[in-house]
């Protein structure tokens, strides 16, 4: 099915939109003479801890301790990340890290 010549330029211009209101839309909420509200600053603080221990649940999740490689690449990936972060304080290095560290034996040695 195709769209017609309207129906792209209407989506188009809603993709735009949807783009233009998330980007702007925070500082016409917040704008820069005001304090943060206490509760943007609480979930500040709560949001990324909260964000690591659904990724660590969501990483583990289907690990198999019984069959397979019994979880070791996942647990040396998870190693690897929590070794780096203390290492260089660096998250983005710790999870890409970490990653190449887990796809690299699972693709080579288990």
């Amino acid at each position: 099915m195709t769209m017609s010549v309207t129906q792209q330029i209407i989506t188009i211009a809603m993709v735009v939109l949807g783009t233009m209101l998330t980007r702007f839309l925070p500082f016409m909420i917040f704008p820069s003479g005001k304090p943060t509200p206490k509760y943007v600053q609480y979930l500040g603080k709560v949001l990324p801890s909260a964000v690591i221990g659904l990724l660590v649940i969501y990483c583990f999740k289907d690990v198999s301790l019984l069959s397979g490689s019994h979880g070791v690449p996942e647990l040396i990936g998870a190693s690897a990340v929590v070794l780096l972060h203390f290492w260089k304080k660096n998250m983005l290095l710790s999870i890409a890290g970490g990653t190449v560290v887990y796809m690299i034996l699972v693709q080579l040695i288990f």
